[in-house]
């Protein structure tokens, strides 16, 4: 559905995209990571074709996105610095939305007002940033477009308003396939809504995999020995983070499931529990602690 291939962009002596492929299949959720800097909005403003690339190649159903109205008529882009005609009601921005986009459906739009309770006769601009979300979100869904490219989409919303809003994208998906690319720093909720993940750093992408294959690959283990823990527990390489409290001992550890366990129980442990990883978890160890090294500052 969504293809980049050896996507790059500078600006000046600064590259922000190096060579970059991502693959998003039709009817996924795809969540975009990566700390900041690390080229994700550069990517997004490519996808939706505010900018043009310098080299590689971009498309969208197979067709190139930049200077082509008939793919970006499928595209909703939910930002989080939103924009609208500064004299427009919420009716009047229906309007535009309907004669620009071919999916738009206003039996969709009176029935999100019961989701999205405003006067459709007042100003956008006048709103709150919070109100200006849900009324980009009711004529962003309202256009049932075919993708849905979202950064930092639910800043700014009550918890409420975030899961109603959550569940009305879900249900396109499930029941319309559409595509949806979502970045954000809220890595959590990112967990309970994407199947595929992929993590950016320094304009390349460091990993690329369904959410259930990243977790199985990756494991949190808490071990205690009733004398010294054992020299070399794992070989080198094998273990991405390690932490030791009194005699607990908390490894994060990449590898094979059954012969990790295999492994540790081979060293008689006291206490061996695998305890569930998270997604910012993930995130940090994946990069290897890049961009994210955690040190004892003293101030």
């Amino acid at each position: 559905m969504i293809d980049v291939k050896s996507l790059s962009k500078s600006y000046g002596d600064f590259k922000a995209l190096d060579s970059l492929d991502i693959h998003i299949k039709q009817g996924s959720v795809y969540g975009l990571l990566g700390p900041n800097g690390s080229g994700k909005t550069t990517l997004i403003k490519h996808l939706t074709g505010i900018y043009k690339n310098e080299s590689g190649s971009i498309a969208i159903d197979g067709k190139s996105v930049f200077d082509n109205p008939e793919t970006k008529s499928k595209i909703v882009y939910i930002s989080d610095d939103l924009f609208f005609f500064s004299q427009y009601s919420i009716k009047e921005m229906a309007s535009f939305y309907a004669s620009m986009f071919p999916g738009w459906s206003w039996e969709r739009f009176n029935t999100l007002k019961q989701v999205f309770p405003i006067d459709i006769k007042r100003r956008v601009v006048k709103l709150s940033k919070g109100m200006q979300k849900q009324v980009a979100f009711w004529l962003g869904i309202s256009a049932k477009p075919k993708v849905m490219i979202l950064d930092e989409p639910v800043d700014g919303l009550d918890p409420v308003m975030r899961k109603k809003v959550w569940n009305l994208i879900l249900q396109d998906v499930s029941e319309y396939g559409t595509t949806v690319l979502v970045s954000s720093h809220n890595l959590r909720e990112l967990e309970d809504i994407c199947d595929h993940v992929g993590i950016l750093y320094q304009g390349k992408m460091m990993v690329e995999r369904e959410l259930d294959n990243m977790k199985s690959d990756i494991h949190k283990l808490q071990l205690a020995y009733s004398g010294n823990t054992p020299d070399n527990l794992f070989k080198d390489g094998e273990v991405l983070h390690r932490t030791q409290n009194g005699s607990v001992l908390q490894l994060i550890v990449r590898g094979n499931k059954d012969a990790i366990v295999s492994h540790v129980k081979s060293t008689n442990p006291v206490v061996m529990d695998i305890l569930p990883l998270s997604l910012e978890e993930i995130f940090i160890y994946e990069l290897g602690g890049k961009g994210y090294e955690i040190e004892n500052i003293l101030i």
